[in-house]
């Protein structure tokens, strides 16, 4: 089965502190309220002052309408971004792929510079394959469109194994020097200054490179001058920023070089602004006198995902600088979005494929007993000019089935079509109430040029044809119960398609109490059809000529008693009869059609836009009858037991108790499952 894939996080956005506050023109609705839909403060949180502004000017603004509002013009002072990568290396090789996928994110960025904190390579090696892994990581980082800084780390510098006798005494320095750069050095753009430090010299005595002891992971007195001469040379620029691989402002194992020697020499600098570094494969900021400590997390390094929208994941930095103050937002890899591939002929691809069901032939077979075993085939087709990945499974909440196989995962090419068959067994020696049915499910990616679209999931319900004997004899006189709370019966669309001619809907009902919002027979979701009792207020609706038709009779109907209600629709008129007596009618033009929808047909709920049933009858609900044509025409006495002719779509007397099956004595057969814990209770009028 396929990995999934990673989710959009809407991450922190960390921005540095600022020096000045803003001169800006306000727009005249700047004192405004606030929206009270606002449900935290997360849309408004700001860690910096707005950006300076100056008054229009006719050089820069130009209109030919009037206005009494001011647009004020950002400053024309020269702001710039650059990205920070963190850790690739620490797992599985196919990590390259994740690398790759922010060289492509930031390439839509197209900021100034990229910079890196370190273990570019898997690394831990000997020099042959040191040398193969440095080139992938070069060969995928050189496709970026801007220049891109390294910076060592310890996979990209420890020899391995120790013991080797060829191991120089300075392991992978002099490799890394001559591939990928200086182990420290200094670079300066648009007013800001770049120092790269190396935090894997090792033991200065012994040579011993490990980030475990505080002897090894000290800043040497050769690259604290090159820092103190560094900063010394960036003393006049905007900021300063610093990239090492070891965040040795935490302690512990890097003992307290960082904290007593190095963080005391870029505060007393002044205008050191931020120092960023990798390592521990997650994000962290802990800014201290002023200065920001950032922690990266991986960009295709090890990566357990511990709590993603916490940052355990692969993302990469998006840092923009101004003269006075500095923003930091992170970004998932993989999810910056193209402009220019989304075209109308790739939308209305993806949009094609969420409406392209998988074909079903062959069906489940349901005895009295339990599920016999069957056979279905799932043909699939790519109506697309792109390949589209695939992913099929049989799912059922009951785990009595046994499906096989148990998943399906493959490729279509442009318009290829492809088969599965699955076979179903049930280990249930019966239907009872925990008993489910089966569901295939069905993800695709559309592979477009450049990026992997994921469609929403489809589910696809299995088709079931239940074989169950007709009723015998004379049958006690039985009602449906529902509580009101999860009881119901749904009756899938494509067992109920009554066309765009007249029909009726109608059935008894004994309501045990009534709350504000009702459904009693409904396939609605603006269209189709529907009956409502809320608070008691009958109403029927059917969805002609682009909007509801509706009876609402000035009647209140009591608990605890039986009535018939039927809703008539005729082709000009919509009728409801209340114990055979017209209560209310609408008249409608003949030439109106009814909109239909995809949604089930409920018995004693409502139905929400997804399918799921919503406000839920109480009560008993018997004699469930819908009819193709107008049944009733004027007053008539209802028949306390309905019957079927062949204009029934559907009828539920309900006096056959398969439970948790529903018995359809109409000529189709459409027997439905109950759901909930309704029950078949016998009638006492």
């Amino acid at each position: 089965m396929k990995s999934p894939r990673p989710k959009i996080y809407l991450l922190f956005v960390l921005s540095i502190f600022s020096y000045s506050t803003s001169t800006s023109v306000e727009h005249s609705c700047a004192d405004e309220p606030e929206s009270k839909n606002l449900i935290h403060s997360r849309h408004l949180h700001q860690h910096n002052e707005k950006h300076p502004t100056v008054a229009p000017h006719q050089d820069r603004f130009y209109t030919t309408r009037s206005s009494r509002i001011t647009l004020p013009l950002p400053e024309e002072k020269e702001a710039f971004t650059f990205a920070v990568f963190g850790d690739r290396t620490g797992g599985p090789t196919e990590g390259v792929n994740v690398l790759a996928d922010a060289v492509r994110d930031v390439n839509l960025l197209e900021p100034d510079l990229v910079m890196t904190v370190g273990d570019l390579i898997n690394g831990y090696n000997q020099t042959e394959l040191w040398m193969e892994q440095m080139r992938e990581f070069k060969g995928i980082m050189d496709h970026l469109l801007c220049p891109w800084f390294p910076v060592a780390g310890n996979h990209d510098v420890y020899w391995r194994p120790l013991s080797d006798k060829s191991m120089p005494f300075n392991q992978h320095d002099d490799h890394y020097e001559m591939h990928f750069g200086p182990l420290w050095y200094s670079f300066e753009h648009k007013n800001c200054n770049f120092i790269v430090l190396f935090s894997d010299e090792g033991d200065p005595v012994t040579g011993e490179k490990t980030f475990g002891k505080p002897s090894a992971q000290t800043v040497s007195d050769a690259q604290y001058k090159f820092l103190s001469d560094a900063l010394e040379r960036g003393k006049d620029c905007d900021h300063q920023f610093l990239f090492l691989h070891h965040p040795r402002w935490l302690g512990e194992n890097y003992g307290d070089d960082w904290t007593s020697r190095v963080h005391p020499t870029l505060l007393d600098t002044g205008n050191v602004t931020a120092v960023f570094a990798g390592h521990i494969h997650r994000m962290r900021y802990d800014p201290q006198d002023g200065i920001d400590y950032v922690t990266l997390a991986t960009v295709g390094g090890s990566q357990q995902g511990t709590v993603p929208e916490a940052g355990y994941l692969h993302q990469y930095h998006v840092i923009t600088v101004r003269p006075r103050q500095v923003a930091m937002a992170a970004f998932p890899v993989g999810e910056a979005m193209d402009v220019r591939e989304l075209t109308g002929e790739l939308q209305a691809e993806t949009v094609t494929l969420t409406k392209e069901l998988p074909k079903i032939e062959g069906r489940i077979s349901y005895t009295k007993t339990g599920p016999e075993p069957s056979k279905i085939k799932a043909t699939l087709n790519n109506p697309t000019n792109r390949p589209v990945e695939f992913t099929l499974v049989p799912e059922s909440e009951d785990n009595r089935w046994i499906m096989t196989p148990d998943h399906t995962h493959d490729r279509l090419l442009p318009g290829e079509s492809k088969s599965i068959e699955f076979q179903f067994r049930y280990a249930g020696s019966e239907i009872d109430e925990a008993f489910r049915g089966v569901n295939l499910i069905l993800d695709q990616d559309y592979l477009a040029e450049t990026t992997r679209y994921t469609i929403p999931t489809l589910t696809v319900p299995v088709t079931v044809e239940y074989e169950f004997a007709p009723p015998e004899g004379n049958l006690v006189n039985r009602a449906l119960r529902l509580d009101g709370i999860d009881d119901t019966i749904a009756v899938a669309s494509k067992d109920l398609n009554l066309g765009q001619g007249p029909f009726t809907v109608e059935a008894w009902f004994n309501a045990e109490a009534f709350s504000s919002r009702v459904g009693f027979l409904a396939k609605t979701e603006n269209s189709e059809f529907s009956i409502f009792m809320s608070n008691g207020h009958p109403n029927a609706t059917v969805h002609l000529g682009g909007e509801y038709r509706s009876v609402r009779p000035d009647v209140t109907i009591a608990t605890g008693e039986w009535h018939h209600i039927a809703t008539v629709f005729d082709g000009q008129s919509v009728t409801m009869y209340l114990d055979g007596k017209e209560v209310g009618r609408t008249e409608v033009d003949p030439k109106w059609t009814r909109r239909t929808n995809g949604l089930p047909f409920y018995i004693g709920a409502d139905t929400d836009g997804k399918g799921n049933p919503v406000s839920y009858f109480q009560g008993w609900i018997d004699e469930v009858r819908v009819s193709k044509g107008a049944v009733y025409t004027a007053d008539f006495t209802p028949e306390r037991r309905l019957s079927a002719d062949k204009n029934t779509a559907l009828l539920y007397n309900f006096d056959y108790d398969l439970t948790p099956f529903a018995y359809d004595s109409g000529p189709k057969k459409r027997h439905s499952r109950i759901s909930g814990g309704a029950t078949l209770t016998e009638v006492q009028e």
